[in-house]
């Protein structure tokens, strides 16, 4: 594969809304030691790809400055030390930026290789959610096959991966969301119940719906207010894990609750997470859920494409909260 000197991208120009979203050129990364250079032919749109463009996320020291989280397309080649692929295979991968761009460099060990019954379009919606809910949902909150789990933003790209990835592994699965329509969609990936939070109370309806007991565990992304009531909406050992706070990091809660219940109150980061944790977490993904996309057990919901220069719409319409699932840039 001939790889030019120079690509197109999408740069944050100044921070600000999606209209800062500028067309660039850049020169090709240059892999270093470990890492391979990708041609990219799509790279997932992620809400902490908006946080960034707004100056609240800075990327990692020493990665690129472009916005871009995950991506999918085909090795063009391989820096020192590279033992697993060679150029030409079709890979997706997790990045710590730098996937709105033609050519992206990556850490050998942050690759996975497309799932066969996935088209590469699709394989760009998997690294950032997969990784997310993996070190998540099954490891700091250690769901069971047998047990339940809460999904708050079940219609979004997180939300859907998560309905998917528990209800393919045994768990019995509650989502809640902004509309009729993504509560149906919710139901549709299995969940057995999706509660519109614009029209009822999700503590009141999950209680009913588990005849008191609660859930074992709930993922959160909300943060704020919702922290005391998933707290109240836990069994007992229950686990509550927080990936992200969409409605404020401050919170008041009873700690004699978690005393109580013994409960567990957690969460945790993804992008800044060194290579090789991140290389851990690729290959329990390999083995544990790569499996079940291969037989269609689990398959990312897309909302829509658009090309890469339309990244500033990809934006808007992530901060619309308008879609269901993944948006994907195609390069």
């Amino acid at each position: 594969m001939v790889v030019p000197a120079t690509m197109r991208a999408v740069e944050i120009s100044e921070f600000g809304g999606p209209e800062v979203l500028t067309l660039t050129a850049r020169p090709v990364p240059v892999p270093g030691d470990g890492d391979v250079l990708i041609a990219v032919a799509a790279a997932g749109v992620n809400r902490p790809d908006v946080f960034q463009r707004k100056g609240s996320y800075a990327p990692p020291p020493g990665t690129s400055d472009l916005p871009g989280l995950e991506i999918a397309g085909v090795i063009a080649g391989c820096g020192p030390g590279v033992t697993r692929w060679q150029p030409g295979n079709e890979v997706c991968a997790l990045l710590a930026g730098g996937g709105y761009a033609a050519y992206a460099a990556a850490p050998e060990g942050q690759c996975l290789p497309r799932p066969e019954a996935l088209s590469l379009v699709e394989a760009a919606a998997l690294p950032e959610t997969c990784f997310t809910v993996w070190t998540n949902v099954f490891e700091r909150g250690q769901l069971r096959a047998g047990e339940s789990l809460l999904v708050h933003g079940g219609s979004s790209g997180i939300g859907t991966t998560a309905i998917q990835m528990a209800a393919a592994r045994g768990a019995t699965v509650y989502a809640t969301a902004g509309s009729s329509e993504k509560s149906a969609a919710c139901v549709s990936l299995g969940a057995r119940h999706a509660v519109n939070y614009q029209d009822e109370d999700f503590v009141a309806v999950i209680g009913d719906l588990t005849d008191g007991r609660g859930v074992d565990v709930i993922l959160d992304m909300v943060g704020g207010e919702y922290v005391s009531r998933n707290l109240s909406l836990l069994a007992e050992d229950g686990r509550l894990v927080q990936i992200a706070t969409l409605q404020g990091s401050k919170s008041t809660i009873d700690v004699s609750l978690l005393m109580r219940r013994r409960l567990t109150f957690t969460g945790s980061t993804l992008r800044p997470r060194p290579v090789a944790e991140k290389a851990r977490i690729a290959r329990a993904l390999e083995h544990a859920i790569w499996p079940l996309l291969a037989t269609g057990a689990i398959r990312p919901r897309i909302d829509r494409t658009l090309p890469l220069e339309q990244a500033a719409a990809a934006h808007a319409l992530m901060e619309s909260s308008a879609h269901i699932g993944k948006i994907v840039l195609t390069v």
